[in-house]
């Protein structure tokens, strides 16, 4: 690989970015998320035709210019640690690298508390796409089915949008979710109820849009996007519309209630319900991790002490593990 780097000195930074993903992929790594910024990141650095390593002055001045424009401390702090793999990677290379520390922007705190949807609201949401038109359509039957299927299921969005017609199977209510996140894949068994709201759904699809096995479950109903698969951006701005629309209080810690927080709210209802029926949930965790196809059975854990929901529920059991009377020795 050293060779190979000296061969290729004078690669721009939008090279040596593909080939650090190029290397991270082949290990099993996904990074969308991180593909995307890093690629922003070295067209940002290229423009500016840097001669000398990278700087943590420069890092921080692209952190600051996100899509949004946001000042928030949070938002380019984030940012700013997207980059810290690349550079440590890059220093390999070019031992003057710098890499960014976390408190140029403050720390960023792992994960932020989400918004944790009432039944009432999770109605009205799928009561508002529901009235999406044009009217009589396709559009507000795919978007109202779409929310109702990540709410009962705990999808992410990207894999709900991801699904193909050849990945539901309605006949036994399975869900197959292909190599997503964590490149994994994985089933996911549906309540008949959801199960006979997507034949319904399938039902209007088929009359309006003509489709294949490889088509996707959830398509676009107008103009040129009619039968081509949504975006989770097509489904972000559809979303923040009818947020406005509903005139929501956001109670979590995001900038404002998110459609993912739909999967939140999905596994914190699911421990609830596992609570109130005196069910162990310490047994119970590993099942629920792999439903939702968490890496690890600690992401799931985070619930217990990260939600406010759970907090107490959190509390009350290591309170009687506590409490409990001491056995007198025999």
């Amino acid at each position: 690989m050293a060779g190979e780097w000296r061969v290729s000195k004078s690669l721009n930074l939008r090279a040596r970015a593909q080939m650090y993903l190029r290397e991270r992929r082949r290990l099993g790594f996904e990074l969308r998320k991180m593909g995307y910024a890093l690629r922003s990141f070295a067209r940002y650095a290229d423009q500016l035709g840097l001669r000398e390593p990278l700087t943590v002055e420069v890092m921080t001045q692209w952190a600051r210019q996100d899509r949004g424009h946001s000042d928030d401390p949070l938002t380019c702090a984030r940012r700013l640690k997207i980059l810290r793999p690349f550079t440590r990677w890059l220093q390999q290379f070019e031992p003057r690298t710098e890499v960014p520390d976390a408190p140029i922007f403050g720390r960023v705190g792992e994960r932020l508390s989400p918004h944790i949807y009432h039944e009432q609201e999770i109605l009205d949401l799928l009561a508002a796409a529901r009235r999406l038109g044009p009217a009589p359509g396709l559009r507000g039957a795919t978007y109202e089915t779409l929310f109702g299927l990540i709410a009962c299921t705990g999808l992410r969005v990207s894999e709900a949008v991801r699904l193909r017609i050849a990945d539901v199977d309605l006949k036994v209510g399975m869900l197959t979710i292909q190599r997503t996140k964590f490149a994994k894949s994985r089933q996911v068994p549906l309540h008949p109820s959801a199960t006979e709201s997507l034949r319904r759904y399938r039902r209007l699809r088929d009359r309006l849009v003509e489709v294949t096995a490889e088509t996707a479950f959830f398509v676009g109903s107008r103009g040129r996007r009619r039968g081509q698969p949504l975006s989770t951006r097509q489904v972000d701005r559809l979303f923040a519309t009818l947020r406005t629309e509903l005139g929501w209080r956001n109670r979590g810690a995001h900038h404002d209630a998110r459609v993912h927080d739909l999967r939140h709210t999905f596994v914190v209802n699911r421990i609830l319900t596992w609570h109130a029926q005196h069910i162990d949930i310490d047994q119970a965790m590993l099942a629920l991790s792999t439903y939702v196809g968490h890496a690890m059975v600690t992401n799931t854990y985070w619930y217990l002490t990260g939600v406010p929901e759970l907090m107490a529920l959190a509390a009350n059991q290591f309170e009687s593990q506590v409490s409990r009377p001491e056995v007198p020795r025999a």
